[in-house]
Order: structure tokens, then sequence, then C-alpha cells
């Protein structure tokens, strides 16, 4: 049977949903459970790949699921942004399901079952916000993905876990509610349409300082690209299971927010009036403020997840900037970023998880020779380093030299220096992880634990990931192809 690519699009989002029911009914046998969610994340990444194959070759794929007014219905359709959004989650989704199996196992997690569950409606909520048509449909997928997460980030149960879980429902829900809702109400009401479209969707007379506190609405009501000061929900959001931490920043939350920040700004607003709003310099600068303050905070934490959450607050200001530059190499840098620090962010979450189930050890100053013990794990720590931190031989090297361009096109010397900075203090904050683990220092007692790596399924999740971090560096084509591709319709031309 041949399947459309209209169909696949649509069970790309429905089978998620559907695996949630088929891993509920088949909890009392972890072995079928874990199947259901593997073998739904491979059809899953199956029919992904051959949306990305129909748009290359410019098939135009478009879905209408339900019209509630004339102009506002549920639809999807395919373009570039959509689609790096929507493969690195999927593939992720695989990576993330295996890694799991040893981790919850090992570390004897109680209610897999429901862990599994959820994160199979937060895929479908990924692949539903990745193809939305409009800001409605956006807005629907982007709030069940808050409440779909919500159980994941209490999955411990425990009063801390409790806590973490209303900062985080609270912090989500609230700039949902009172901005995101707020300015996808005045974006219809002022341009008509809420639709996803080339160049935007105000007039080019509109008044720019409505734009622009609807833009400033934006920014803030996306709270899931952590921009400070609604950034606290993602350090609270540490006390769940570290596979849920790799869920949040790298394969679902956080990307759906600087995802949806981009799309917003590209196709929203259109580069040439982001350029020209009075609210967009004083954004970029809340966002370069984001970068730095957050690296700085991440220096001081001891607890390695702590100092991993501080590190993703910074990163996504990265994408933030490159969005609202208004400039081709902006959009391109941003849009890899997402790939990029995906990779390299959720290597990073799984080595500590590794740590904590191998080694009993959360805090940085207690692993020093780690190294010795767990020599994979931290040399896959030091790869994943170096992609975030912007250095050759991992992928973070390209989005950063493109963001670093778009400053300069842009004419942001202050951001290009806040860049510039930023990396010299990823160095600071995470190579002395893996150096101390391989170098002890002298005199300094080393961790000795008799256990020499993680479960094999976790070692094979975090090695595939840091391997796709040097490969992303040696082979970025593909992924810079659809970045420069979402520049290509008409309407996007400024900063070219």
């Amino acid at each position: 049977m041949i399947i459309s690519l209209e169909s696949m699009l649509q069970l790309s989002i429905i089978l998620p949903l559907l695996a949630m029911l088929a891993i509920v009914s088949t909890g009392r046998n972890p072995n079928l459970r874990e199947t259901v969610s593997i073998s739904t994340s491979l059809v899953v990444i199956y029919f992904v790949f051959n949306l990305y194959l129909g748009i290359k070759q410019g098939e135009n794929i478009q879905v209408d699921w339900w019209e509630l007014l004339p102009g506002l219905q549920i639809s999807f359709n395919i373009e570039p942004l959509g689609m790096i959004f929507a493969l690195i989650a999927s593939f992720l989704w695989l990576i993330t399901t295996v890694y799991s199996i040893g981790y919850m196992r090992s570390h004897k997690e109680q209610n897999q079952t429901r862990f599994y569950a959820c994160f199979a409606i937060a895929i479908g909520s990924v692949m539903g916000i990745a193809f939305s048509a409009n800001l409605f449909t956006l807005f629907i997928f982007y709030e069940v993905l808050t409440l779909s997460t919500y159980p994941l980030v209490t999955h411990a149960g425990t009063e801390d876990a409790k806590r973490g879980g209303r900062i985080y429902l609270g912090i989500l829900l609230g700039t949902s509610i009172v901005f995101f809702l707020l300015a996808i109400i005045s974006t219809w009401f002022v341009a008509g349409s809420l639709d996803f479209k080339p160049g935007g969707v105000f007039d080019p007379n509109v008044n720019t300082t409505v734009a622009g506190v609807i833009l400033v609405l934006f920014i803030f009501g996306i709270g899931k690209a952590a921009i400070m000061p609604f950034h606290r929900w993602l350090p609270a959001a540490m006390v769940a299971p570290t596979p849920v931490s790799a869920l949040l920043h790298a394969v679902a939350v956080v990307k759906a927010g600087v995802f949806t920040v981009l799309k917003v700004c590209v196709f929203i607003f259109g580069l040439d009036l982001l350029a020209i709003l009075p609210s967009t310099q004083f954004l970029l600068y809340l966002a370069g403020a984001s970068v730095l303050l957050a690296s700085l905070v991440a220096m001081r934490q001891d607890n390695l997840k702590a100092r991993l959450a501080y590190s993703t607050v910074s990163q996504l200001g990265y994408v933030t900037i490159g969005a609202l530059l208004a400039t081709s190499a902006g959009v391109i840098g941003s849009s890899m970023h997402i790939g990029m620090h995906a990779f390299g962010k959720i290597t990073l979450f799984f080595c500590a998880g590794a740590i904590l189930v191998a080694a009993h050890k959360s805090k940085i100053s207690e692993m020093q020779g780690l190294g010795r013990q767990m020599p994979i794990t931290m040399a896959a720590f030091f790869l994943a380093s170096l992609s975030i931190i912007g250095v050759p031989p991992a992928g973070g090297t390209w989005s950063k030299w493109y963001l670093l361009m778009g400053s300069m096109e842009a004419e942001q010397w202050i951001l290009m220096a806040v860049l510039m900075i930023s990396s010299l203090l990823n160095i600071a904050y995470l190579l002395p992880i893996p150096f101390r683990a391989f170098f002890p220092a002298r005199g300094m007692p080393v961790t000795d634990t008799g256990i020499k790596e993680a479960p094999l399924p976790s070692l094979i999740a975090l090695s595939i990931t840091a391997v796709g971090c040097v490969i992303l560096f040696v082979y970025p084509q593909p992924l810079y192809e659809l970045a420069r591709a979402i520049l290509d319709a008409p309407g996007l031309a400024y900063g070219k």
C-alpha cells in the first residue's frame, strides 16, 4: 500500500498519540511496552524522512483538519524550518528511548509506563508544532506539550519534584495565557490572519509601535524559549530523571520554544518589518543579557545537571538573537543552532545520567579521575562540550559562525562581542569537567566506584549522539540547505 505524503504528515502526529494507548495497555510487560515505543519512533522517523525527501523535490504538502471560524482552522504544512525541527525530534526520540531503557531500569525508577506514555504524547505534540500552518494550530500543540511534560517533571513524586513541577507549570502556562495568547489575538486583530506566510502577515504600513508591542508579547509569551526573567522553570525542572532533562533540553520543550520564536520572527513579522521595529533592539539586548548572565550562573553550579540547565538558558539566547537580527545569516545560524545544540546538549545530559547511574555522583567536585573508569562517557562529554562551545571538530562551529556573521551583517557589534565572550565562558564551565575526569589534580581524591561504564543501552545512545556532533561538523550540508531554504521564499530577501 502506498501512503501519500499528506497521510504521512498526519500519521507522524497521530501515531505517537496512539502509541500512548498501546504503551499503557502493555505496561505490565516492560519488554513489550518498550518495543512499542521503539517501533513507533522508527515508523515516525520513516515518515518524517519521506516528508523531507518530498519537500526537497518541491512537493507542496498541506493538510486541513478542522475550520472553527473563517480563517481560523487547525491545519498543517511542511516548510524547511519545521522540517529541521521534525527531523531532530523524531530521531532523538528513538535515541532517548534507547537511553531510557538502560537508565530507568538500572535506576529502578517507578512509574515507567507513565513515563513512556507521556513521552509519546510530548513527541506527538512536537510534530504538531513543527508542522503547524498557523499560530492557532501551533498554540494548541504548544499547550499540549506543556501539560504532557508536567507529569514527567514531577515523576519522582517527592516534595522537591512537586515544587519544581509547580514552577514549571506556573511559568509556562502563565506566560502563554498572559502574553502569548494576547499576542496571537492582537495579531489576528491587526493583521487579520494567523497563517505563517513568507515575508510576514502584517501590512507594510502597519504602525511600528503597535507591531513592536506585539513582538514583545510574543518573545515574553514563548516561555519555553527561557528568556530571562522567564527562565526559572528550566532549572526547577531538573528534579526530573535525566531522560526527562534530555527531553526538555534537546528533543522537545526548549526546542519548541526557540523554534516558535524563529517561526514568529520570520513568518509572522518578516525580516523587513522586524529590522525596523523599535522593540527589536531592546529584545536583542535582553537576549544578549540572558546569554551572559546564564553563563555566569552556570559557572557557579557544582551540581552537573544544574550547570547544564543554565547552559541551556544561555544557548537558547543564541537562537533568539539570530532570529531578531533580521538578517539571512542570523536566520541560518539560528536554524542550524537548533540542531547543533540538540545533539550537543542531549549528549551532555546523557553523560550526566550515565555518571549518576554508574558512579552515583551528581556533583562536579566529586568527579575527579572519573574518566579512568568511564572513558567512553567522558570522551562523549568532551566532544559534546566542543559542540556547545562552537569549535572543531564539532557541529556547533557552523551555527555559531553564521550567528557571528549575522551580527556583523546587522552591525550589532555589542552582540557579536556577547557571542564571543559567551563562548569563552562555555569553555570555562564545560571543559574543566572532562579535563579533571581524565587528569585529576595531584593530592585530590579520585573517584573509585568499581563500575566501569553505564548500562549498554545508555552507552550506545550517548555514543551515537556524540558521533552525531562530529558528523554535523564534517557533513553539515543537509542542515544548511534546509536552513538556507527558509530564506528562498519571496519576501525574505533582507540581509542577503
